[in-house]
């Protein structure tokens, strides 16, 4: 069992955090990694470029000279592609970009992203933290009590508003629910500061030894 200092907000450590080997120690596997980023990035596109092709350009349909006899290149009608304000060739057209990863590969690349946080000692956790009015100076001394500076990830267990509204004043530092993390938003920041409640519900969705035997047994 790996163990975690869990600190306070005055920023002094009150105990200890027994964390599993198997949660801590899992490997990075760069490639999922990879995969889920590229998705997540996919995802955000709302796919509403437009361009309008030689058809649905304002042009007169008239051919602009004879084809023979003038000397000059043969051409169509104005909303030619090769001439100012005509269509467009091959443009992008409204469509969907987003990307289908399956709940595994979700799930396993969350377990990479954590346990490279851990590894790098780039995880903080701390006790429950909340505010009881939006205070942005109170989130302001708690970090600086931990020393914590640059892109943060605050992960709660449940939803604070006040705490929200508290963050989202100070540039570079997000908040996010322990059950709508993701693997851009893991990588993306340089820290995350984990609650203590929060890490103990995500080791249970993301570390399970029984898996692998119940998985066996609906083979069998």
């Amino acid at each position: 069992m790996a163990t975690f200092d869990v600190y306070n907000r005055s920023g002094q450590i009150i105990h200890q955090k027994e964390l599993s080997d198997g949660f801590i120690d899992a490997p990075v596997r760069t490639h999922v990694l990879h995969q889920c980023v590229v998705a997540h990035l996919a995802n955000q596109r709302s796919g509403t470029a437009s361009t309008k092709t030689r058809a649905e350009v304002k042009a007169s349909g008239r051919k602009l000279h004879r084809q023979k006899g003038t000397g000059r290149a043969r051409v169509g009608d104005s909303g030619s592609p090769t001439r100012v304000h005509g269509g467009v060739a091959f443009g992008p057209m409204p469509r969907s970009y987003r990307q289908h990863t399956p709940k595994k590969i979700r799930r396993l690349g969350i377990c990479s992203a954590l346990a490279d946080r851990f590894q790098n000692a780039q995880c903080v956790l701390i006790e429950g933290f909340t505010l009881d009015r939006p205070r942005t100076k109170d989130v302001v001394q708690f970090l600086g009590a931990l020393k914590l500076d640059g892109k943060l990830l605050l992960v709660l267990d449940q939803q604070d508003r006040n705490l929200q509204l508290s963050v989202r004043n100070i540039p570079h530092v997000n908040t996010c629910i322990w059950d709508v993390l993701n693997v851009y938003d893991i990588l993306w920041h340089d820290k995350i500061v984990i609650t203590e409640p929060a890490i103990e519900k995500l080791q249970m969705k993301f570390f399970q030894p029984s898996d692998s035997v119940n998985e066996q047994v609906s083979e069998q």
